[in-house]
């Protein structure tokens, strides 16, 4: 039961078995995810850290169980470090603008962190193709996507400290 349950936590409960893109899937369903929550159910950014970082730390163990027997240990259908990774920008934006965002601001953001999330996901660069390419367990599956939503972080905090140096 365990074991399907983790099954079942890695894949983001079977979307990680759509055959093509299915890191991208995960991406756009962490980013509707987040958005349902803080936007429409209005859920407080204490209660949804507490949730993110329990499947953070439980996730290691997840994947671990999940990849045990299998040759490849980063398999496509595990996509949980893409809801990891894609969580950390969007959960920053929601607790450094709590209260001075609309929607349409946050589905404008929440786009360019998806978009952002994918490109630096998919062109691995320095460390995020270190730990794809030298850690082949658990740890190495989710921290690349960990450092990942980190430099979109950081690209967007550049953006913003370029753009007030410019506007002024």
């Amino acid at each position: 039961m365990i074991k399907t349950f983790n099954s079942l936590l890695v894949t983001m409960f079977g979307l990680g078995k759509i055959k093509i893109i299915p890191g991208t899937f995960g991406s756009l369903a962490t980013t509707i995810f987040l958005y349902i929550f803080f936007h429409i159910l209005k859920i407080s950014p204490n209660i949804v850290l507490i949730g993110l970082l329990i499947i953070f730390i439980y996730s290691f163990i997840a994947v671990a169980s999940h990849i045990k027997e299998k040759e490849n240990k980063d398999p496509k259908e595990v996509i949980i470090d893409e809801f990891i990774g894609q969580s950390i920008p969007i959960y920053l934006y929601e607790i450094s603008h709590e209260t001075q965002k609309t929607s349409d601001e946050a589905i404008i953001f929440y786009g360019i962190c998806f978009v952002l999330f994918r490109i630096f996901d998919i062109l691995k660069p320095f460390p995020v193709n270190y730990f794809d390419k030298n850690y082949k367990n658990s740890f190495g599956v989710i921290m690349d996507d960990v450092c990942a939503g980190l430099y979109v972080v950081l690209s967007l905090i550049c953006f913003m400290l370029l753009s007030s140096y410019l506007i002024q």
